[in-house]
């Protein structure tokens, strides 16, 4: 059930030049499932009128706190950089459809750019249910790689970067542990990454999630922003998505 809720900034942290870690607290948090995302209201920013959606990084059920990975992009998200301890924040959730948890067998866990996001709260649902997930996270460079120790508290990570600095050289799809055997493959990042994550898992008959990243307005499927074409039609991504089976998208696969 969606809930319109002020949260209390815990702690605003600065993770490189570019991205930030928002701790939020409330109390009566409703769940939030792995892929889930947010809708917060900028404050502070008169040419933002619109929400921000920010997918779910994490989160402490018990403790009432919500994390968000912000890239900042524009001045709707410089504004949450600004954010300090004790500031309010105003946000909707949980908004969207959810990643499946499989109940076994081996899943592999890809993010690249900011799609490494809500692969934390994936993998650390997986681990409390018993699984044993594997994470490939794809970045430009060492710099770009965030967050590190707590990926690998939950699962066994593997790095590629372009530039070599850390892992493999290269994409995620030039990573070795892609020749292993998977039951499940979950994915989120820039569009040619998952496309090609996509063929990959396709080629090999195995079951594939991806979280789109279609640009959102209303994060309630009114304005019709961030639709995309599936076998059934168009579906907006902020309802009916993010997250879709490759089967059900008409990509060129």
């Amino acid at each position: 059930m969606k809930k319109i809720i002020d949260f209390e900034v815990r702690e605003n942290k600065r993770l490189n030049a570019d991205t930030i870690l928002l701790v939020l607290h409330a109390d009566g948090m409703p769940e939030i499932l792995p892929g889930q995302f947010v809708n917060v209201k900028v404050e502070h920013s008169p040419s933002t009128l619109l929400r921000r959606p920010i997918s779910v990084h994490d989160v402490d059920e018990k403790q009432g706190l919500l994390y968000l990975f912000v890239k900042i992009v524009g001045c709707g998200t410089a504004a949450m950089g600004e954010l300090k301890a004790g500031d309010k924040v105003n946000v909707i959730l949980p908004l969207g459809n959810h990643f499946t948890i499989p109940d076994s067998g081996r899943s592999l866990l890809i993010g690249g750019g900011c799609g490494v996001a809500p692969m934390l709260h994936l993998a650390k649902v997986m681990t409390s249910n018993g699984l044993s997930p594997v994470v490939l996270i794809g970045t430009r460079s060492a710099k770009d790689i965030l967050r590190r120790e707590e990926y690998e508290k939950y699962a066994t990570v593997y790095y590629t970067t372009e530039d070599g600095s850390v892992g493999v050289k290269g994409f995620v799809t030039d990573h070795p542990v892609l020749n292993e055997p998977f039951d499940y493959v979950f994915c989120c990042g820039p569009e040619a990454m998952m496309r090609a994550v996509a063929r990959y898992a396709a080629g090999r008959n195995i079951n594939c999630e991806v979280s789109l990243e279609n640009t959102m307005a209303c994060g309630i499927g009114a304005c019709l922003c961030c639709v995309t074409d599936t076998k059934e039609g168009h579906k907006c991504v902020c309802t009916e998505g993010p997250v879709f089976n490759i089967k059900d998208l008409k990509w060129q696969i």
